[in-house]
Formats: C-alpha cells, structure tokens, sequence
C-alpha cells in the first residue's frame, strides 16, 4: 500500500474528486444533451410541419424542393409528400431514403416520430397520415442531426472549459484545506516530541470545531494521566526504598557487630534470631512490591477464572492464621456461596484481608460471602479498634498504613484485584469493631 502524507492525501483527494466528476460529466451530460436536443429536433420539424396543415383539412404543402444535404443544413427543414398509393412523390429525395421512410410509417394512424442512418448522419422524420378525396396521403418533414451535433459539441466545449476552470480554481481551497488540517497535527505532533522526551508539564487545548477539540481533549487527559503515572511511580520507588531501608540497616548493623565480635542481643541465637526476622520481613516486602507492581499490568484476558466454592479458600485462610493468635476466634459463613474468578488472586486478597484483622482483632475475625443475582459480597470483620473517620477514604492507598500497619501495600493489593474483576472495595466502622466488604459481579451471562 502506498504511504501518503497529508498533503499527498488531500492534492489526491481533491483530484480524485475533479477526475471522478469530470468522468461522471463526461459520461452522462452528453447522452442527457443528445436526447434533449433530440427532443428539440422532432418540436422543430412539428412546428414547421403544422403551418402547412391547417387544421380545417385545406393543405398548402410544399409540392416540391431539393433534397436538403447534410453539411448545408443546420435547422432547416425538407419537406416531401408522397400520394396516389405511393406511386407519387414530390420532393427530390433519394429513392432508398423514400423507400425507408414509407416501410417505417406502415401502420401509423395519424402522425409518427422516425429515424433512420444516410450518408454517415441520422435523419429525423416526422410521417403525417393524411387521407383526401384522391386517396391516402403522406405528409413527412425531415430534418439531419447536424444541428442536434453541433449544439452538443458547443455546449460540450464549453462546459470542458467550465469544468478546467473549476479544477483550477478548486486548487485555492485545496491550499487552504492543507494548511488548516495541518496546523493543529503539527501542533499536536510538537506536543507529542515533548512527551517523548518526559516533558509533559506544558498543557495544550485547541479551540476549533468539534472534532479538532476533542482530539485536544483526549491528549489533554492522556498527559495529565502520565503526569499522575510519573508522580505514582516516583511516589513508589521512595516509599519502597524506605520501606527496604530501615530492614537492611538492621541487617548490615548486625552483621557487623557480629564479625566485630559483639553481641548487640544476650547471646549469638538472639542476635542471629533478629537478623532473620528482619530477612524474613524485607522478603515479605519485596514480595507485596513485586506483587503490586505485577497487578497493575494485568488485563482480565489473562486471568485463569473458575468457578468456585467460598468455603474452598476460607478455610485455608482460617487453617494457616489460627495458630499465629490462638486467643483469636475466627469464624466462616456462607462457605457454600460459588463465585467465578481467579481463585490465586481471590485467596491473596482474602488473605490481606485477614492478616489486616488480626493485627487489630481483640476476641474474633469473622469471614463471610452472601450473594445477589448480580453480585457476590466478601466480608472481613474484626472486634478491633474502629478506624479514624479521617483514615477511612485513605487506607487503601499505596504505603498508606494505620497505626499497627506494616508495609501500607496490603489493602492497596486488595483494591487492585478488586478493579481487575470489575469490583471495588470498602471499609466502616461497626457496633463491634471494623468490616472490610468487597462486591464483585458475578460470572456475565453467556
């Protein structure tokens, strides 16, 4: 396929165009003007006829005249009467063009549009049938296509002149068309530049017609979405080097005092003890990090979704957390709700969930699943301390964390699985304590 710029495209549609019309013209307009003039040909020789026909049957029909030649007559009109059975004519017209023109007007009752080729031309002949107290009569006024050939090929010359003109002229808004599609993409592809080399502070806005300004308005909202990415992944490599820091620095520190031979707990347990709780915590970091980072360039073509059953991942989360706090009662309900979904993704989630109550729980964690026709409803509750209504809208947001928190990447993990299965999360504060609920829609029909 041949690659055109804009103005390669818009001289070739303008062209286009031209050629198309023009061929369109070229086609039609002469066979539309040859029966118009046609028409025009058989009114003339009528009208001529008729002033020799009176209608009161008197007849002063030229008795005879030279056959009329081609080349010499424009409009005017022969005349030839043939009588008697045919034996007679008056009028020196050619035996084979009379012959013709009496074999035509056979069966014709009273008056009769003919034609017929002579000489390279058509001749157009008009039979009146006329019947008198000597016997039958024709009455035929003829007339040759050199007026009708000459009308078409003057009004055809003009308008090939016309149709130039307009080409030409056509050239103007053509120039001006480029520069008016073209000023905006230019500009556009300024902006474009700049974003390619992460300069997107500059806004653009263009005040056009409609389609131009909606153009402006979605690269508008693209640069300030890469201005919101940018500042969320700056945002997150610092708070992910904080958050790796401070673990690190405990390592390293003891791992020092060690090889210095100091023991900065009682014994060499202890200190060795405290070096694998910090791996063991930096890891688990590292893992969030990596998951949230994993998440978000997910689509939901690739998730492995199944259906089912709530109770198959409940019980897992209440097997593997039971033994971290045995003061802790944490109870299941609506086990047998079905869901379709990534089951992985569903079981980190309710995991965060989870790990999120015990560290706040006093009594009980109490985890639940209840159903709708459109929806299925996932519940973490715990009898802890309620949240600050100023917390409330925040806790969900990357690094954000409570006053027990860890890392502030768990409940943002558990919103984002929520957006790839088209659900969202929320959070209030209860008589006993606090409730985590996420609504996910169920499997769509078909």
């Amino acid at each position: 396929m041949i690659k055109l710029n804009l103005t390669q495209r818009i001289w070739f549609s303008f062209i286009a165009i031209i050629l198309m019309v023009g061929l369109l013209i070229g086609i039609i307009y002469p066979i539309s003007l040859k029966s118009t003039l046609t028409e025009e040909t058989y009114r003339i020789i009528e009208q001529q006829q008729a002033q020799f026909l009176n209608s009161g049957g008197r007849v002063v029909y030229p008795d005879s005249g030279e056959f009329l030649d081609r080349n010499d007559a424009v409009r005017s009109v022969g005349h030839i009467r043939v009588e008697g059975q045919y034996s007679k004519q008056r009028g020196n017209a050619p035996f084979e063009v009379i012959q013709e023109m009496i074999r035509s007007s056979e069966g014709v009752e009273r008056r009769g549009r003919f034609e017929l080729t002579y000489n390279d031309g058509t001749i157009f002949y008009v039979v009146f049938n006329a019947y008198t107290a000597d016997g039958e009569v024709l009455y035929i006024s003829y007339m040759w296509d050199t007026y009708r050939d000459q009308m078409v090929n003057r009004l055809w010359s003009r308008l090939f002149y016309i149709m130039v003109m307009a080409g030409l002229l056509s050239l103007i808004p053509a120039f001006w068309l480029k520069h008016y599609l073209k000023q905006p993409l230019l500009s556009l592809g300024n902006h474009f530049e700049q974003i390619a080399e992460r300069n997107w502070k500059e806004p653009f806005h263009w005040e056009s017609d409609d389609d131009f300004e909606k153009l402006s308005n979605q690269f508008e909202q693209m640069r300030q979405n890469l201005i919101k990415y940018d500042g969320a992944q700056k945002t997150f490599i610092q708070h992910a080097s904080h958050e790796l820091k401070t673990p690190i620095m405990v390592v390293k520190s003891y791992a020092q005092s060690v090889k210095d031979g100091v023991l900065p707990k009682e014994n060499i347990s202890s200190t060795m003890d405290v070096i694998l709780e910090e791996s063991e915590r930096m890891e688990k970091r590292v893992k969030d990090m990596l998951y949230y980072t994993k998440l978000d360039s997910l689509q939901e073509a690739t998730m492995e979704k199944e259906l089912f059953a709530f109770g198959s991942i409940a019980y897992q989360m209440e097997e593997r957390f039971r033994m971290q706090r045995e003061d802790i009662e944490i109870r299941i309900s609506g086990e047998k709700v079905y869901h379709y979904g990534d089951v992985e993704q569903l079981q980190i989630l309710l995991e965060n969930l989870v790990e999120n109550a015990l560290r706040y729980a006093e009594s009980f964690i109490e985890i639940s699943a209840s159903e709708t026709e459109q929806t299925t409803t996932l519940e973490v509750s715990n009898d802890g301390e309620k949240i600050p209504e100023k917390e409330l809208e925040h806790l969900f947001t990357p690094f954000r964390k409570g006053n027990k928190g860890q890392f502030g990447l768990g409940l943002a993990i558990v919103k984002s699985i929520c957006e790839l299965h088209k659900g969202y999360p929320e959070v209030k504060n209860n008589e006993k304590g606090v409730s985590f609920t996420v609504v996910l829609p169920k499997k769509p029909s078909g």
